[in-house]
């Protein structure tokens, strides 16, 4: 009768252990990256609402009819608040938003309402050359609301520039 030769099939306990470190720190990184992917998802949705209340303040301001004088009580609509404030350059607006991108609270309202996230800043310019009936405005839209970016720095920003033909 002829023996049989047995072969030891399998892995050893030494190269089963480097598999799990290789696939634990695998894990870890991913594990690490998560929290990365998701704050950088986050700033992208801010950024995204953002540009939707510049382009939101940008068509009113462009809608926003010029009335004559004494006429100025037949405005409608919830920017009918800003006729007239490219006469009053020095001033800029802030107005205020939800996360939802509606507005909350009331024109230059200091302190911030509670439910804002956004502050947007409208700086009124001349039209540069007199005469001329395009005006100019510096919209800048900045978050969180209760940071004002006179005196502190914002988690972030977006800002535009846009002529109005008045």
């Amino acid at each position: 009768m002829k023996a049989r030769a047995h072969s030891a099939v399998g892995f050893s306990l030494v190269e089963l252990t480097l598999a799990l470190g290789v696939a634990a720190f695998c894990l870890i990184t991913v594990f690490g990256l998560l929290a990365v992917g998701l704050k950088t998802q986050q700033a992208a949705v801010q950024q995204t609402k953002a540009n939707e209340i510049i382009s939101q303040v940008a068509d009113d301001l462009r809608s926003d009819v010029r009335l004559p004088p004494g006429q100025a009580s037949k405005a409608q609509g919830q920017w009918s608040n800003l006729h007239g404030h490219w006469a009053t350059l020095a001033t800029p607006d802030t107005l205020y938003f939800t996360n939802e991108g509606t507005q909350t609270g009331s024109v230059n309202q200091s302190p911030a309402p509670t439910d804002a996230v956004f502050r947007a800043k409208i700086t009124y310019y001349a039209p540069p050359t007199p005469g001329y009936t395009t005006s100019l405005a510096d919209i800048k839209v900045t978050w969180p609301a209760q940071v004002d970016p006179a005196t502190g720095a914002p988690a972030g920003s977006v800002e535009t520039f846009v002529a109005v033909n008045r």
